[in-house]
């Protein structure tokens, strides 16, 4: 882009989560990812990468505040948020920046709110007041309010799920910032929103969300002054009376076209509601897939229900009896998060035999397993994510222990719900993938991308809180399709328009 006509100061923060509601395990500070000052800067991922690469590139001034990641998992105890929110706004007291540039999720709620970005932004633009551009990049599974869009200035997703695309969402806040400060931009949004939630079908490659994100990029290249469209097919697990797939039109200035644009978009939601929806196996199809299928070996399963990258506790145990139990032949690894077992297993040492119950310990309704194994490795969890999705992120899945189980069976014991969406949550503890038949991951789309030429990828249907089921969670506010009756609903455009003067 154009040098810049001064080195503006622009502060940059992350504060990433998404909260499910439904996980009865609250998310507090010891299960965030939390750096401070420069040392954000030193490897950064995602959105937080694109949006310091681009500004440190420009010649801009970067004041780095903190970078705060919690992944996935039950509500974000409320007292942690709050003291976060405030350490931001004093550092944007303190720094009086030209800009502020954030990474974050869209659907974080706490235990007090289920809006806690449309808090933070509403409470960072009463410091900063209406002149100071707010640039946020976010996940296309935010839950996008009218109190967040009514407090940026940008406010984009990225396009693709599995998400590849995190550190060119972040780029692009940057650029649109810097253009704002240089008056080469008068951002305006304008959004529509369908008012319910759809149940599948949420890949942006194939299927009827690739058609919509396709007709957006035709749309955005007929008209010259729209800067961004972002379609956010919604975070499952929230539940609020303003939740609902929403499209938001960037653009330079009041666009005539741009609240048709956003509502055609969004009705095409309602007009395919019927095809959003997943063909996933069943656990005796996925393991019999699995045991006929020697050349497609190992197998990336995608556990649904109980998926740590959806929030879930990750404490689910119904593949694991599956494989012992069914399938004597088959080699694998499987990653459970139980706290109390890791410790017995550490304990132990390795070399050691223990006999533990291992699992259910969160998530109501699951049966916990009783199994005999050699501690083979124990370690501190942490690693770093290599795919692309994530690329950089550090992870942290507590203590964790690895029992080798009827010398098959691989049980990774983690005190932390394990984002095991990246090969390396596996090899960092000694598990060599290309030597088993399957392991199981707790994702249902971001592994795809990640262990691309690793493993061949299957989802399966199992129980548990990752994954909706008609009828098996009780929604107050948010509908859902078709679980609810929605009648034909009225789709409208809204403009948002601020710190243009």
């Amino acid at each position: 882009m154009p040098e810049l006509s001064k080195p503006y100061r622009i502060l940059v923060a992350r504060f990433c989560h998404e909260s499910h509601r439904l996980n009865p395990r609250p998310t507090d500070e010891e299960l965030f990812v939390v750096e401070r000052g420069h040392d954000i800067l030193r490897t950064p991922a995602g959105v937080l990468k694109g949006l310091t690469d681009t500004l440190a590139a420009a010649g801009a001034n970067i004041e780095p505040v903190f970078s705060a990641n919690g992944g996935a998992g039950g509500l974000v105890d409320h007292d942690f948020y709050v003291r976060m929110r405030e350490e931001l706004l004093v550092a944007v007291r303190r720094i009086k920046p030209d800009a502020i540039g954030l990474d974050l999720h869209g659907a974080m709620g706490t235990t007090e709110t289920p809006d806690a970005e449309g808090d933070l932004l509403q409470a960072l633009r009463h410091v900063v007041g209406p002149n100071v551009p707010i640039g946020i990049g976010l996940d296309l599974h935010g839950h996008i309010t009218p109190r967040m869009l009514d407090n940026t200035d940008i406010c984009i997703a990225c396009k693709e799920n599995p998400h590849s695309d995190f550190v060119e969402c972040g780029q692009k806040v940057a650029e649109l910032l810097l253009e704002q400060l240089e008056g080469r931009l008068k951002p305006v949004t304008v959004s529509a929103r369908v008012p319910m939630i759809l149940p599948g079908a949420a890949e942006t490659g194939s299927g009827p969300l690739a058609e919509i994100h396709a007709k957006a990029r035709e749309y955005a290249a007929q008209q010259p002054s729209i800067k961004d469209i972002s379609i956010y097919n919604v975070f499952r697990f929230t539940d609020d009376d303003e939740i609902g797939q929403v499209v938001t039109i960037l653009s330079d200035g009041s666009g005539a076209d741009t609240p048709s644009i956003a509502v055609d978009l969004a009705t095409r939601f309602w007009v395919e509601r019927e095809r959003f929806k997943d063909d996933l196996l069943t656990v005796e199809e996925v393991f019999e897939r699995v045991r006929s299928s020697p050349d497609k070996r190992p197998f990336a399963i995608g556990d649904m229900g109980d998926r740590v990258a959806a929030g879930a506790p990750g404490d689910g145990t119904i593949l694991l009896s599956a494989a012992l139990d069914g399938y004597p032949e088959l080699s694998g690894a499987v990653p459970i998060t139980d706290p109390v077992a890791a410790a017995q297993a550490i304990e132990a040492g390795v070399g050691a035999t223990v006999k533990l119950s291992v699992g259910a310990g969160f998530t109501p309704g699951f049966t916990p397993r009783l199994i005999t194994g050699r501690v083979e490795h124990v370690s501190d969890g942490n690693f770093v994510v290599a795919g692309i999705v994530g690329r950089g992120d550090p992870s942290a899945m507590g203590p964790t222990a690895v029992l080798r189980v009827d010398d098959r069976i691989q049980v990774l014991l983690t005190t932390k719900p394990a984002d095991t969406t990246d090969p390396a949550a596996f090899t960092s503890q000694n598990v060599v993938i290309e030597d088993l038949d399957f392991i199981i991951v707790k994702s249902g789309f971001h592994f795809v991308a990640n262990f691309d030429g690793l493993a061949t990828p299957v989802l399966v249907n199992t129980p548990g809180v990752g994954y909706y089921r008609r009828n098996q969670f009780d929604y107050q506010k948010a509908r859902f399709w078709p679980e609810h009756d929605i009648a034909n609903p009225e789709i409208t455009a809204r403009q948002h328009s601020i710190g243009t003067s």
